[in-house]
């Protein structure tokens, strides 16, 4: 078995976790997807998968030189796409990760122009409020808001969005409006239970500081918001996330004196897949639509 079967068939051991599946999709005996992974193990002298009778597992090694194989299968896969469909047709299917409501309100407009600039495209969006992580997922290409740490991934800088506190007229009426941090110690809040994040919207120590006491706990930014509405209290939240409630005059933008700094929306792909007709034109798409935007 040549080099690169041999690689293509141990990611779909170490994907499928098995000898009998990743012998199913590759169409080969069991005992020739174990004899070619013997063989890698041993031009590799080192030990990928550890077998039991019931299960595969990768080692420490095994983990991280799939990852390694995934991207380089990649970069060839993509050597022969480009050859194959030529340097300015979008086709095929481009895989994009965004955060749910973001990527509802924004990124599927993006989606819908380059559905119908492109009949020969397909997209997946995952919207999803979680860390994705492309190689390992298959993703071509994530819309992220936060402040990113430097790594392998090309980025673009899209835009910015901002932390804002907003309450329905309803509560102001009843509690009084808010003008300042301080104000925010006579207030009920309403707080987000996950607040790993940047954007979280309070942060234990700041519900601590800031409120006499939390009206209504949640894991949900839809919940929340909509708690807001409902007058349950003063909700932090990125300025997107309660655009459309503040429009239509369920919600009032409360509190001048937060100082957060803003929050980059950023674009991240693998820096070789820049010049891949798909990738480009969600870029071109995607720029026309948020550069410069604040949301």
């Amino acid at each position: 078995m040549d080099r690169l079967r041999m690689l293509r068939t141990f990611i779909t051991v170490a994907e499928h976790s098995g000898f009998a599946e990743a012998g199913r999709r590759l169409n080969l005996s069991p005992t020739t997807v174990s004899r070619a992974i013997s063989a890698l193990e041993g031009e590799l002298g080192v030990q990928l998968l550890l077998r039991t009778t019931r299960s595969v597992r990768l080692t420490d090694e095994g983990a991280e030189f799939l990852a390694r194989c995934k991207s380089g299968i990649a970069d060839i896969d993509l050597a022969f796409d480009t050859v194959r469909i030529g340097q300015s047709t979008p086709r095929g299917t481009l895989t994009i990760t965004a955060p749910v409501m973001f990527g509802r309100q924004h990124v599927l407009p993006v989606v819908v122009e380059l559905l119908q600039l492109y009949p020969s495209l397909q997209i997946k969006l995952l919207l999803l409020d979680r860390v994705v992580n492309l190689v390992d997922e298959g993703v071509d290409m994530a819309v992220r808001i936060a402040n990113l740490p430097d790594s392998s991934l090309h980025m673009l800088r899209l835009g910015e969005v901002r932390r804002v506190f907003s309450a329905s007229p309803d509560y102001i009426a009843r509690k009084g409006k808010p003008s300042s941090m301080d104000d925010l110690h006579h207030h009920d809040l309403i707080w987000l239970e996950d607040e790993s994040g940047p954007n979280s919207g309070w942060g234990l120590e700041a519900q601590r500081r800031y409120g006499h006491g939390v009206r209504i706990s949640v894991n949900n930014m839809d919940a929340a918001v909509s708690a807001a509405v409902a007058g349950l209290g003063v909700v932090r939240t990125l300025s997107y996330q309660v655009a459309r409630e503040i429009a239509s005059g369920k919600l009032e933008r409360v509190v001048v004196g937060d100082v957060a700094p803003a929050l980059p929306i950023s674009l991240l792909f693998h820096s070789g897949r820049k010049n891949h007709p798909n990738v480009r034109a969600f870029i071109e798409v995607a720029k026309r639509q948020l550069r410069g935007t604040s949301l």
